[in-house]
């Protein structure tokens, strides 16, 4: 089978069977496809945007701004030793945690395409730098998922840390290479005016903000149309014949393809430790909807995904094992809540402006913080600072 798959005539019929399928499906099912579109703008107009966009303009400016190349000199004593990386890459890292995905991507392709890291670097830090934000896990999942803050905030330790442990997993990625001496050590930094990085930063943010968009409402119509002609009901029984419960098969399957859909499946009243086990791997692996939208930055970069992809595939099932390991030593019981219940399915009817508001202000403090912490650290430790060979 697999030398079949090999042969180009071979793939090319394949695809062009399934494209063939795709088409059929497309038009005998309009209603439901319209539908998926629909949802998809309505989330994409009301969460992504205003969410997504501020943070892409502020991880822009980072880089633009030279506080990368800062904080970079700065941290290289920490980012180095621990996880093999420059020091720059620690700014990838806390965009990644503030802003969720694909924030952490972007910022990493940016500090390659500035010269601030190595493309080794970069793919490494591909590795665990695209993480879920504070937001989502603590209210969406936490507060309306299972009605409890506690369950969100176990949820967001282990997220945190399963991600730490993948970087340091993939240190070793790479073997040995030789001393790579980035922008920011080898010369002055030099950045550009405030008003070109500012342009720039809301040009390329707003680009990469509709490629995102375009990739959610062309899942949102994917999985409605699965769901109206049965797939997610044949995946399920599939996985169920290998041992899994048709119900938990379902929501897998649900969590593979698709974040919001797949933790939304998660709410009940029994089996509490495992649907918070199951969230936290669906956290850490994503769903292939982030992953397309990663891609769409990685195509012409010259960046391999494969340490991307696995690194979110260690990444849920670290945070998995995690989860499960904490909640048989601390017990969680999630009471009663249906209002908070109700809060995952009106997070797409939010208002766009107060959305939008929320999200720059976050941004913006994300880059007080930075600006702060680089001028701090620049000023005290950079000059004290060792250098370590890989």
């Amino acid at each position: 089978m697999l030398r079949l798959l090999r042969e180009k005539k071979v793939r090319d019929t394949l695809v062009g069977l399934a494209l063939l399928v795709a088409t059929v499906g497309l038009v005998a099912a309009p209603d439901q496809a319209i539908a998926g579109a629909k949802d998809g703008l309505t989330l994409c107009f009301n969460v992504i945007v205003p969410s997504l966009f501020p943070f892409f303009v502020l991880s822009s400016l980072v880089v633009d701004l030279g506080l990368a190349a800062y904080l970079g000199r700065a941290l290289e004593g920490l980012m180095r030793p621990l996880f093999r990386v420059s020091g720059s890459c620690a700014a990838a890292v806390a965009l990644g945690f503030i802003g969720g995905y694909p924030v952490g991507a972007r910022t990493a392709l940016q500090l390659y395409q500035q010269g601030l890291c190595s493309k080794r670097e970069a793919e490494r830090l591909l590795s665990f730098c695209n993480n879920s934000g504070p937001a989502f896990i603590l209210g969406v999942v936490g507060a309306g998922v299972f009605g409890d803050s506690r369950v969100g905030l176990l949820l967001y330790l282990t997220h945190a840390l399963a991600s730490l442990l993948v970087g340091l997993l993939f240190r070793f990625y790479g073997g040995t290479e030789r001393k790579y001496r980035s922008r920011s050590q080898s010369k002055p930094i030099q950045v550009v005016t405030v008003p070109a990085a500012f342009t720039g930063a809301v040009t390329r943010s707003l680009q990469s903000t509709l490629n995102i968009c375009a990739f959610v409402v062309f899942f949102a119509v994917v999985l409605q149309l699965m769901s109206s002609y049965g797939v997610f009901t044949a995946l399920a029984k599939l996985l169920a014949m290998a041992g899994l419960e048709p119900e938990w098969a379902r929501r897998l399957v649900a969590g593979l393809l698709e974040l919001s859909s797949g933790v939304s499946s998660l709410r009940d009243s029994a089996h509490l430790a495992g649907r918070v086990s199951m969230a936290a791997f669906m956290l850490g692996w994503a769903g292939l909807s982030v992953h397309c939208q990663v891609l769409s930055f990685l195509v012409d970069s010259g960046l391999s995904a494969k340490t991307y992809l696995l690194g979110k595939l260690c990444h849920g099932l670290i945070a998995a094992a995690l989860t499960w390991c904490l909640t048989r030593l601390f017990p969680l019981s999630a009471p009663v809540a249906e209002y908070l219940a109700d809060q995952a399915d009106s997070i797409a009817a939010m208002d766009f402006s107060t959305a939008l508001a929320a999200s720059s202000l976050a941004a913006l403090a994300g880059w007080l913080i930075l600006a702060a912490l680089c001028r701090s650290l620049w000023r005290n430790k950079c000059s004290n600072l060792p250098h370590y060979r890989v």
